[in-house]
Parts: C-alpha cells; structure tokens; sequence
C-alpha cells in the first residue's frame, strides 16, 4: 500500500511538472542560442539549437535520469539535473566580452520572463473560476521551476550563466583567474549542494527576491480579474 501511495505521487508530480520543466528548458538553451545569433554567433542556429523542440536540448542522463534518481531517493527533498548546452563561439562573437554577458543573461531572463507567463495564466484561471487543482499546480509548478532556473543558474560560478556574467564584468586578471574554474565549476557547484551552502546563501535570498517582485508586478492583474 506504502509503495503504490509512492509510486501514485511520483507520477502524480511528473504530471504536474513535465510541461513547465520541458519548456524551461527548452526556452532557457533556445534563448541562449538566438542572443548569440543577435550578436554574432550563428553556431547554435546552424546546428538547429535555436528551436522549441525540447529533443534539441534534452539530456537523455542529466534531465530524465538524474532527476528522477534524485527525486526517489531523497523522497522528492533534492532534485539536480542539467540540459545540453547550447554551442556557443563566444571569440566570434561581435564584442566577445559584452556579448558573452548578454548571451549568458539570456537564459536565465527567459526563464524569469516564463515565471511571469506562468503567473499570469494562474491569476487568470482563478479569476475566471477555473478550481481544476491540476491546472492551477501546474502553473504553480511553472512559476517555481522557473525561478529556480533563473536564480540557480546565475550563481556566480562557471560554467554556470553567472559565472560568465561575472567574468564579462570584472577586469581582466581576476577574470582569467575565474573563468580557470571552468572545468572544475561543475564539482564546486554539486559540492556547494551538497552541502546546502548555495541553498541558504544564495537560493533562499534571491528566489525570494524574486517571488516578491513578481507578486508585484502581478498584483494589478489580480485586482482587475476579481
């Protein structure tokens, strides 16, 4: 009884999450790509990454497999997992440094750009009365993922987006020295979770930052729909 609960729930939350990561992450890489295009690079259009088709950018392990391991054996308390990157030649690049911070930016705007959509359909279905709980834990789910990606993905480690923003915005010899961390950031960050160092310093701060700007932004569209 105990396992048939459990197995109901996982299928239950993938019902419920699918969509909203599936778009995450396919808008986050595609938006990567197309900024890159914008500015100089046409890698990512010229291998077809610049697409909503989220077979371009899904990971078979690091979006499928590892999160679901990590949901079941944390019971649902810690979920990683990671998408193809989308190619990028940041030396071809029309300004290398300026571009490869608003590249890097991309992503993560899109997917604060996704959380506001998410926001907005919510609002929309309880002013017009629609209760249906799958429905609206659906966009409550994309608002969450969302933010989580955004803010998650700007952590001020590569190859992490933040990472790359940070090398575009300091000088020359402390971003050299940062931007060395490149083949080690996957390790520091997965340490970093590990460890629920970035989660109490950086994640719990800032998605709560965020939340508040967009109740914000969104409070004028509740009070005209009530």
């Amino acid at each position: 009884m105990i396992l048939e609960t459990t197995v109901f729930s996982i299928i239950q939350t993938i019902a419920v999450y699918a969509i909203p990561v599936l778009f995450a992450i396919t808008v986050h890489e595609a938006a990567h790509g197309w900024m890159a295009g914008r500015l100089g690079d046409n890698t990512a259009t010229m291998l077809g990454r610049v697409t909503l088709n989220p077979l371009k950018h899904i990971d078979p392990v690091g979006t499928i497999l590892m999160p679901l391991m990590l949901y079941v054996a944390t019971s649902g308390a810690f979920v990683f997992g990671y998408a193809k990157p989308v190619p990028v030649r940041f030396g071809h690049l029309r300004n290398p440094r300026w571009g490869t911070l608003w590249v890097a930016l991309a992503g993560p705007l899109a997917n604060l750009a996704q959380a506001l959509l998410w926001g907005v359909l919510l609002v929309l279905l309880k002013g017009l009365g629609v209760m249906e709980p799958f429905f609206l834990r659906m966009c409550q789910a994309g608002m969450g993922v969302n933010v989580v990606m955004c803010v998650f993905n700007l952590f001020p480690v590569p190859p992490l987006d933040g990472g790359r923003v940070l090398v575009s915005l300091l000088p020359a010899r402390p971003a050299i020295a940062l931007s060395r961390l490149e083949p080690w950031g996957f390790f520091i960050v997965a340490a970093l979770l590990v460890t629920h160092v970035i989660d109490w310093l950086w994640m719990q701060p800032l998605m709560t930052l965020v939340g508040w700007v967009l109740n914000i932004v969104l409070y004028p569209l509740l009070v005209l729909v009530r």
